[in-house]
């Protein structure tokens, strides 16, 4: 039988024991985007970080690496609006916010409700409507937070398998959750949802974690096994090998996406709401792909 003493100084070693493992390194994100846009632009970004109506930033604060992607509604285009306005300008205020520090990292939350009570309050309406998906690392706690409002979406990778993931939103089939500014006096026949309503999540991340943000472009033409398949070819966590591997995703989402005659997730979604749809579903796709690396200035 262990005396007293003893048994103290076993507890004593096995929590000192554990501080000693306690990773107190800072984490940061490696990332690279990629894109295309409905009209075969490869890869080649507007102003702003935007392929297509879709919209993207990343940003790097001393507290947090935040990156964001924003798919803008192409319904308003069949009313004189630019649809990538929207999407684009939301992205760099929250871009914005980022770097001035006025954010709270465990809130993604407010960094896109802030963008969007910004854009409310501009004297000349900012027409238009988006969905958004807004990651956070924070890089003491080592922790992931995130906002997904609507059917843009992330994930995260850790030893070849899915471990974390955003839910999508939509109110119907194909009828996402969504940030909308209408015009004056007819607020009430656009369909918009409160930030508040994005679905938020917030768990630890380890390095080497692969974590993929993207529009439903993606994510509506490659299933997962398809996109760890891809993910597999990623080696090491320079720059270059995550600029190719994001650059090969897209690309294949973006040749699945006008083959006729591919089952597509998108397609298969529509069959289980009574449509007899088939093939790949032709849209603006947005790919930004990370890993969890120590942090270094």
């Amino acid at each position: 039988m262990l005396s007293v003493l003893s048994y103290g100084r076993l507890v004593a070693r096995a929590v000192i024991g554990g501080l000693s493992q306690t990773d107190s390194r800072d984490y940061s994100l490696v990332t690279a985007s990629c894109g295309f846009g409905k009209d075969f632009r490869k890869g080649i970004l507007k102003k702003g970080m935007c392929y297509g109506d879709d919209a993207c930033f990343i940003a790097r604060h001393r507290s947090a690496d935040v990156l964001g992607v924003a798919d803008g509604v192409g319904g308003w285009r069949d009313y004189g609006v630019d649809p990538s306005q929207f999407s684009g300008t939301l992205m760099k205020t929250c871009e914005r916010l980022v770097k001035e520090g006025r954010f709270v990292p465990s809130n993604p939350v407010g960094v896109l409700t802030t963008s969007y009570y910004e854009l409310l309050q501009n004297k000349v309406p900012l027409l238009g409507s988006s969905t958004a998906c807004i990651v956070v690392l924070d890089r003491q706690s080592h922790r992931l937070h995130t906002a997904n409002l609507g059917d843009s979406g992330f994930l995260v990778v850790r030893g070849g398998e899915v471990v974390h993931r955003s839910d999508e939103q939509q109110h119907y089939f194909n009828t996402p959750f969504q940030l909308s500014i209408a015009p004056p006096g007819a607020e009430g026949a656009v369909l918009s949802d409160s930030p508040d309503a994005a679905d938020s999540s917030s768990f630890d991340v380890q390095l080497g974690d692969i974590i993929l943000t993207a529009t439903d472009g993606l994510f509506d033409n490659m299933p997962d096994y398809m996109i760890l398949q891809e993910l597999k070819k990623l080696k090491n966590t320079n720059y270059e090998s995550i600029q190719q591997t994001a650059r090969s995703i897209a690309e294949q989402a973006h040749v699945l996406a006008y083959d006729p005659n591919y089952m597509s997730p998108f397609a298969q979604f529509a069959c289980d709401n009574g449509l007899n749809v088939r093939g790949g579903k032709p849209d603006d796709i947005t790919v930004l792909l990370s890993i969890v690396a120590e942090y270094t200035d």
